[in-house]
């Protein structure tokens, strides 16, 4: 089958990661850790099972980590693979890549896979969660992370989209305690990724004009020309109660309707306020808010 190089960002995944590697190992030739100086056993597990590691201080900034590693592991292989310390492949995907991934036309140059996340051990089937489909397989040398503060998308330099079946899990174990601190850090780079909207800090991709998934397209114009033009505080109370009744998410497992409302609403709710403060505390100077940002949230723009 045609090569595979595998990248995964990491920080403090000892939980993680052993499942992570042992599901690539069938289909990758390289799998190749970007790492950002782990304090626990990440390093240790992660040469354990032969992958190559590499370090690089983290600056608040996923695309800018992202390609940094891009660039340093300079992939030989015919293929790449994004994926998250905290997933890991399906036994079916497998078996689909190993059966697919050689037949596949010259002209495609971008693979979808189908996200299935797992929450306390139960699948987020319903509140628009499933399905979920993600661009994280490129021909080498064609794809990057586009330069956004938050909901980044990979993008291609061109080819067509192709989009595989099976799944790829999303089951991250952590408390709940850690849930709350890395959300609080994602609601702050939203927040400045929605003020750059306004104010232009930096610039951004219109995945209109790039090869990239249909699905993330989609999204990213409602939230752009509908979501982010409600009023504060309101618009995540509206989506909530769009995405747990109006998408069924009140069908899931009651232990999914937690995530439903933590990251549905409170999450929400918390960019807003995060929007809100940082408003406030600048009075609207674009000046002085890229500086709150760099300076106060600690975000590189």
């Amino acid at each position: 089958m045609s090569g595979i190089t595998a990248i995964i960002l990491t920080y403090n995944e000892e939980l993680h990661l052993g499942r992570c590697i042992a599901s690539l190992t069938p289909i990758c030739d390289r799998i190749c850790i970007i790492d950002s100086f782990s304090t626990d056993r990440t390093i240790e597990i992660a040469k354990g099972l032969g992958a190559e590691v590499y370090q690089n201080s983290w600056e608040n900034n996923y695309a800018a980590q992202l390609n940094w590693g891009i660039r340093q592991i300079n992939a030989k292989t015919d293929w790449t693979i994004r994926i998250d310390a905290d997933e890991y492949l399906s036994p079916e995907l497998i078996n689909e890549l190993k059966n697919k991934l050689t037949s596949i036309p010259k002209d495609v140059s971008g693979i979808e896979l189908t996200r299935k996340v797992l929450f306390k051990g139960k699948w987020i089937r319903f509140g628009g969660f499933y399905p979920i489909h993600l661009l994280r397989i490129w021909r080498s040398g064609q794809g990057i992370c586009e330069s956004r503060l938050m909901d980044e998308h990979m993008i291609l330099s061109g080819g067509k989209i192709l989009r595989l079946q099976e799944n790829l899990i999303d089951e991250n174990l952590n408390s709940m305690h850690w849930w709350v601190n890395k959300h609080n850090n994602y609601a702050r780079r939203e927040a400045a990724d929605i003020l750059n909207q306004e104010f232009s800090f930096v610039e951004t991709t219109d995945l209109a004009d790039v090869e990239v998934g249909k699905q993330a397209a989609s999204k990213r114009k409602v939230k752009n020309n509908l979501y982010n033009k409600l009023p504060l505080g309101l618009r995540s109370l509206l989506y909530f109660c769009f995405r747990f009744f109006l998408q069924l998410g009140f069908l899931d497992h009651p232990k999914v309707w937690i995530f439903h409302f933590m990251q549905g609403f409170w999450y929400r709710l918390l960019v807003d306020i995060n929007v809100y403060e940082a408003k406030t505390a600048c009075q609207g100077d674009v000046f002085r808010l890229r500086e709150y940002v760099r300076n106060v949230w600690k975000i590189k723009i």
